[in-house]
């Protein structure tokens, strides 16, 4: 079982940073990929970065050169830092946690889901 918790969501002028946070809690010692995903309104779920437990990390095209996925396992929490926002960049993000084998940008594959945290990016 695993518990997730966003934080860091707000308003921010196009070209500004923002740094989400998702606190990772576990009750066991299994190792899963972690994720951010974002949905825009009117739109479907997509997939923003993910970072493998062995440290492996993908982007989406779109966000790549902008958004850093990180994770501080002293603090279990993971990281999204954006820069260089766009309006096109607003969305809910959420943190996801998978189980399974590999480490997918597919949010099908996710078995654990924080609530999500709003993020509003004006011109």
């Amino acid at each position: 079982q695993v518990q997730l918790e966003e934080s860091g969501g707000g308003s921010v002028q196009a070209g500004g940073p923002l740094r989400l946070s998702c606190t990772v809690s576990t009750s066991t010692s299994s190792s899963y990929c972690l994720g951010w995903f974002r949905q825009a309104p009117g739109k479907e779920r997509e997939g923003v970065a993910t970072l493998d437990f062995d440290g492996s990390i993908n982007y989406a095209d779109s966000v790549k050169g902008r958004f850093t996925i990180s994770k501080d396992n002293a603090k279990n929490t993971l990281y999204l830092q954006m820069n260089s926002l766009t309006p096109e960049d607003t969305a809910v993000y959420y943190c996801a946690a998978d189980a399974g084998w590999g480490c997918f940008l597919d949010d099908t594959e996710y078995d654990y889901w924080g609530q999500g945290t709003q993020v509003t990016v004006s011109s």
